[in-house]
């Protein structure tokens, strides 16, 4: 007998409405005799049909045909696919570098029933499903995909009442202040209570499904940053005139600052990946180049569930932040000047030219007029502190980061681990961890993308790492966590 749990991870479980009438389909088709084999095959061809009604043939079509009448009856009171006149309009802002995967992507984006218009960063390249740098207005329905994997991944910077003589004179100090208050890559957590966070007590997390599913992982990881180019760094921040905003209020001058940039960990992606089968599963309509762009309307039960969902996974990322900030800070005994923060995975309602949108950016800074973003480089190159202009062309978007220029098979092909070890000692960048897919030679010219994009933002203060903590080489990573234990103390390595 097919199990509860192969059967709520199948799309057409995912839907409280169609449920109880596969489940009483599934009963009596037992009670009938079919096999596993049968009902595996029924329920696969059911979930990919257009017209579910006219697929199964036999007694196999009368016993679902209540479960496969709801099922079609679904999908006809929804928005499906269907060719546009024309695409919706959107803009590109900075044409070096752009992949032409990217543009590719873009303009499918735009050939949705639902899309009212978008733009690409300066740093874009591809993605899955919206490009990186993908900027996607849509009307009354959010795609799951558009937000991508990594929910509410955000960048928070502390400026810190630290000389940078101080810093200077006593950076290994600093870097083992990261190596005890950190913790990097997949499956990685604290010890249980070291991290707390009232995040936890949201009573969604209560709500059955994937949130309820994913709870303890989601608090176990409490604090912690991912692989890839996810990071926590101190650095230089040069601010060339005074900066007076609710969060952040300086002189011009010289700071110490800590920088972080990672997300929603596990629980982002569980969320994303159950979305997305989902709804792809309401929109078998849909062509295979779009396949990942399907979507969840506002005001169906899915896609309310989704905005929960998403909203928890912001919120969730944001406390990861506030408790690695928090704790590397206490850890220093220093105190902080003013901050900013900004998620750049994520989907909001705004509006546009009068009504309501949502806004999806993927690898996009929200960049409205007035507001303050964070646009990173690389473990090696500067980063920006930003203020928005408002640019409605760009649906009030920047750049994320300063975008790849190689994928990380080709980095692991092409690039030597020395070669990047070189180019940060020659900036005089302490790195700890870190993977060679993340070398600063697979990215764009970070100063490059933000002369691209002076329409969107203005520059307030620029910042340069020093002391960069991020996830080691798996092997690299056991060698030296064993190496540590066995001598009793941190290890800070070039």
């Amino acid at each position: 007998m097919l199990k509860r749990k192969d059967l709520d991870e199948t799309p057409i479980f995912k839907t409280e409405d169609l449920r109880n009438a596969f489940y009483e389909a599934l009963h009596e088709a037992y009670r009938v005799g079919k096999s596993d084999v049968e009902l595996k095959k029924a329920l696969k061809q059911l979930a990919s049909a257009l017209k579910p009604t006219k697929v199964l043939s036999g007694d196999l079509k009368e016993i679902f045909a209540v479960a496969a009448e709801k099922l079609e009856q679904s999908r006809a009171n929804r928005i499906n696919f269907c060719e546009r006149k024309e695409k919706a309009p959107w803009k590109l802002w900075g044409t070096e570098k752009v992949e032409a995967k990217a543009l590719e992507q873009m303009d499918d984006a735009v050939s949705l029933p639902i899309s009212v218009g978008g733009a690409l960063m300066p740093d874009a390249h591809q993605g899955y499903g919206l490009p990186i740098g993908g900027v996607l207005a849509t009307k009354g329905a959010v795609i799951p995909y558009a937000v991508g994997v990594d929910i509410a991944c955000r960048m928070r910077i502390s400026i810190l009442d630290v000389p940078c003589e101080e810093f200077e004179r006593d950076r290994r100090r600093f870097g083992e202040v990261l190596l005890r208050e950190t913790r990097f890559g997949v499956g990685i957590a604290f010890d249980p209570g070291m991290r707390v966070h009232e995040v936890m007590d949201d009573p969604l997390w209560k709500k059955p499904g994937v949130l309820k599913e994913n709870f303890q992982k989601a608090r176990s990881q409490l604090g912690t940053s991912g692989h890839g180019n996810h990071f926590v760094e101190f650095g230089k921040l040069t601010v060339e005139a005074d900066i007076d905003e609710p969060t952040l209020k300086i002189k011009a001058g010289t700071y110490t600052a800590l920088l972080s940039h990672s997300g929603s960990r596990g629980l982002g992606q569980h969320v994303a990946n159950f979305y997305s089968e989902l709804a792809a599963f309401l929109h078998p309509e849909l062509p295979e180049n779009l396949k990942r762009l399907s979507w969840l309307e506002l005001d169906s039960e899915e896609g309310k569930d989704y905005w929960e969902a998403m909203e928890l996974c912001g919120r969730y990322a944001a406390a990861n932040h506030e408790l690695i900030h928090k704790h590397v800070i206490a850890a220093l005994g220093c105190g902080v000047l003013g901050y900013v923060e900004n998620h750049h995975n994520f989907a909001w309602k705004e509006e546009f030219n009068g009504e309501e949108v949502i806004v999806h950016r993927k690898g996009a800074t929200p960049a409205g007029e007035g507001k303050l973003g964070v646009v990173p480089g690389s473990m090696g190159t500067p980063g920006f502190i930003v203020r928005g202009k408002g640019n409605p062309e760009s649906f009030n978007s920047c750049s994320h980061g300063a975008g790849r220029v190689m994928s990380r098979a080709a980095a692991y092909r092409n690039l030597k681990r020395e070669d990047m070890k070189n180019f940060l000692r020659a900036r005089e960048v302490t790195l700890i961890g870190g993977t060679l897919d993340e070398s600063p030679e697979v990215y764009k010219d970070i100063n490059k993308v933000i002369a691209g994009q002076t329409d969107l933002v203005d520059v307030l203060a620029k910042f340069e790492p020093k002391v960069v903590r991020m996830a080691e080489e798996k092997a690299q990573w056991t060698q030296r966590r064993n190496k540590k234990k066995a001598a009793g103390e941190a290890e800070v390595c070039m």
